[in-house]
């Protein structure tokens, strides 16, 4: 855990501090420390790396004891509560009593644990950690009591440095690992989270083992999970150190926060495996900045990563949705596989990711992942991903719960931020389930409100039986018209074979623009008169013709938005999380007065409808930041890119930018990232123009 800082102005803080901290003290330093933190001066033997013949370093040997078989799932307050009051004694009993009546418990979740701001700022007389007295009243004990009297275990949180990573500075567990293990053995602490804050530069390995060693001298069991945020590759030196490993920074309750997690993550599978976890930090899921569709990805990925799942939502006002996906057993299946094997990639072309996950059946895992703004059709085959050559194959879809077989093919469209999860299992019994069967659309229709637009609709047989008495149907919201002028129904879909229909779509004269509903369902039957249903959720745009003349793309409204911190803003600068927090937009001391203010990695889209001509805009990184960041801007009509800026930085002046659009139905405005990361890149299209 670090604190809730500003991404733009204080990432990477701390350890600057701990460089310089290291440089200006020396060899000596850890003596110039206060007497109540010295650091021990004689480290923990190196555990030896194991070379091959061909001279590569393998992981070290993991931690005996037999902990963490599986990664730990539980609860940590952090993400949600942070240091707020309303953490505190009764939250965490309350936890855990949800745990229970909510059935996440009987859904494997074990842990509850304390994150920071527990304990008081100073250390008693005999250098003991206290407990804040007015947040735990009774004292850990007894809220470690509490929660395995529920059959749970108990986790806690302090810094291998001394300090914790609050601004407040609560005690750290540097140069006192043997006391605070002790005392969280005599409390009941059966997890210790170990952060990396004010670590003065005394050598990563050196303070990470030393807590180690400690915590094995209690007798007690505890899961040791170490955060320093991979900054010293642990992946390669921890595994006899620590039960998990933190591998990225903090996350944050957004789309790209999420993304950009994971993909640290994931070519990191080699180094994953029962008792020694890569783990890219807490769970998100129900805390409000995602949507649920999103939520779902984040628990898909973590699950098929083999990452803890430590809840970072406050439970007590969580919504239905959030303990429907936080408890699908299916999926935790995944992640608890007893093989430990982390998922790994087979394909990421276009933002379309096929991942592949082996479990101790046999079976595959199979994650289709779209990190795109609209819908994707991704496909792998059971060859592929690694099964034995077969006549059929069980097919389970893990977020629909529902069974069928395929032939060999595993293709889905999948909605914008989206995956769909396979349990593939090679299945002698394969035909007593329905034929698999595959609904797609040529895109999202965008309707211009009492016109009629149109749709194509494909229905796929991917099994190797037919789909008898199937129908398609296309559902819009009510007072639409939707009209099939192809056919729609067939008495039977053969194995292999595709129906397409085409439809004409209504929206109300007088409708407001917007996104809406538009599912697909097909409704078939097996040879044998199993019924089943395939859906594909859609989305259709009622979308407004831009005025004729020049007009403010500001003024206008866009068919999606997706932005790397916060929201886009209108007329202002990105500023931090919470919308409408910018500042006037200003590029190289040129001020504007309209515009679009956002972060890198961002785009906008907007409907022009082949009323358009040219785009224009002055462009930059804002001076919010200084002279920090890089960004490119680039703009693209009808998945074409008309145009682009080039490498922006916060020293340069503002750019113009102009783009040919003619006939464009769409218009999307992109914002890289200029290729060395996203801090500090809030970038301006400034004085943003359409001419129409």
């Amino acid at each position: 855990m670090r604190v809730r800082i500003r991404t733009m102005h204080r990432r990477g803080h701390r350890r600057i501090i701990g460089v310089l901290s290291a440089a200006l003290l020396g060899t000596a330093g850890v003596t110039a420390l206060p007497a109540a933190a010295a650091v021990p001066h004689t480290p923990a033997p190196a555990a030896v790396p194991h070379t091959t013949d061909a001279g590569r370093t393998t992981p070290a040997p993991r931690l005996p004891g037999g902990l963490a078989a599986a990664p730990p799932m539980g609860f940590n307050n952090w993400n949600s509560t942070h240091c707020r009051a309303e953490f505190n004694e009764e939250m965490v009993k309350g936890i855990a009593d949800l745990f229970l009546t909510k059935g996440l418990k009987d859904a494997g979740y074990q842990y509850v644990n304390l994150d920071d701001c527990w304990a008081l700022p100073s250390r008693d007389a005999n250098g003991k950690l206290v407990p804040d007295p007015q947040r735990f009243p009774h004292g850990i004990k007894a809220v470690a009591d509490y929660v395995h009297s529920k059959g749970l275990k108990f986790g806690i949180y302090t810094s291998a440095g001394t300090k914790t990573c609050n601004e407040a500075g609560f005690p750290g567990g540097l140069g006192h690992e043997q006391s605070d293990a002790r005392q969280f053995a005599d409390w009941g602490v059966d997890y210790l989270k170990y952060d990396n804050c004010n670590n003065w530069g005394v050598d990563a390995k050196q303070r990470y083992r030393t807590m180690r060693d400690a915590l094995k001298a209690t007798g007690r069991p505890i899961v040791y999970s170490i955060c320093e945020w991979g900054e010293n590759k642990p992946w390669e030196w921890a595994s006899d150190v620590g039960h998990l490993w933190r591998t990225t920074g903090d996350i944050s309750d957004s789309w790209s926060s999420m993304l950009a997690i994971a993909k640290q993550n994931l070519p990191l599978a080699q180094y994953a495996g029962p008792g020694h976890w890569n783990d890219p930090d807490m769970l998100e899921v129900g805390n409000g900045g995602m949507t649920d569709t999103e939520y779902r990805s984040h628990f898909s990925l973590w699950s098929m990563m083999s990452a803890p799942l430590l809840i970072g939502s406050d439970l007590r006002k969580a919504a239905p949705e959030t303990f429907e996906i936080l408890s699908n057993k299916d999926v935790i299946a995944l992640d608890q596989d007893p093989l430990g094997k982390q998922a790994t990639v087979l394909n990421s072309d276009s933002g379309r990711w096929t991942l592949v996950k082996q479990l101790a059946d046999g079976a595959r895992a199979v994650a289709l992942f779209n990190e795109t703004d609209r819908p994707q059709r991704i496909s792998t085959t059971a060859k592929e991903v690694g099964l034995p050559q077969a006549a059929g194959y069980r097919l389970r879809d893990l977020w629909q719960h529902r069974d069928t077989h395929t032939a060999g093919d595993l293709s889905a469209t999948v909605p914008a931020h989206g995956t769909v999860v396979y349990r593939v299992t090679a299945d002698r019994q394969w035909a007593h389930y329905p034929p698999a069967v595959e609904p797609g659309t040529d895109g999202s229709p965008l309707v211009e409100a009492g016109t009629a637009g149109g749709l194509r609709s494909t229905v796929r047989n991917l099994g190797g039986t037919p789909a008898r008495n199937l129908t398609v149907t296309l559902n819009a919201p009510q007072g639409w018209r939707i009209k099939a002028t192809s056919p729609a129904t067939t008495r039977a879909l053969p194995a292999g074979r595709t129906l397409t229909t085409s439809w004409r779509i209504t929206a109300p004269a007088g409708t407001k623009p917007g996104a809406y509903a538009l599912p697909l369902t097909a409704d078939y039957c097996s040879p044998g008169g199993t019924r089943a249903t395939a859906a594909l959720p859609g989305t259709a745009h009622v979308v407004v013709p831009p005025p004729s003349g020049t007009a403010d793309a500001a003024e206008l409204p866009w068919l999606t938005s997706s932005n790397g911190w916060g929201p886009v803003e209108r007329n202002s600068s990105v500023g931090e999380q919470g919308a409408g927090d910018g500042r006037p937009l200003s590029i190289g001391g040129s001020g504007f007065a309209k515009g679009l203010g956002v972060h890198a990695p961002s785009e906008v889209s907007f409907y022009t409808g082949g009323r358009c001509t040219a785009f224009s805009a002055r462009t930059g990184v804002d001076d919010e930041v200084g002279d920090r960041g890089s960004v490119g801007f680039e703009v693209w009509a009808d998945g074409r890119r008309v145009a682009q800026s080039g490498t922006l930085t916060g020293a340069d002046a503002a750019a113009t930018i102009d783009a040919r659009i003619t006939g464009a139905t769409t218009v999307r405005l992109v914002v890289t990232d200029g290729g060395d990361g996203i801090d500090y890149d809030h970038a301006d299209w400034g004085d943003a123009k359409f001419t129409c």
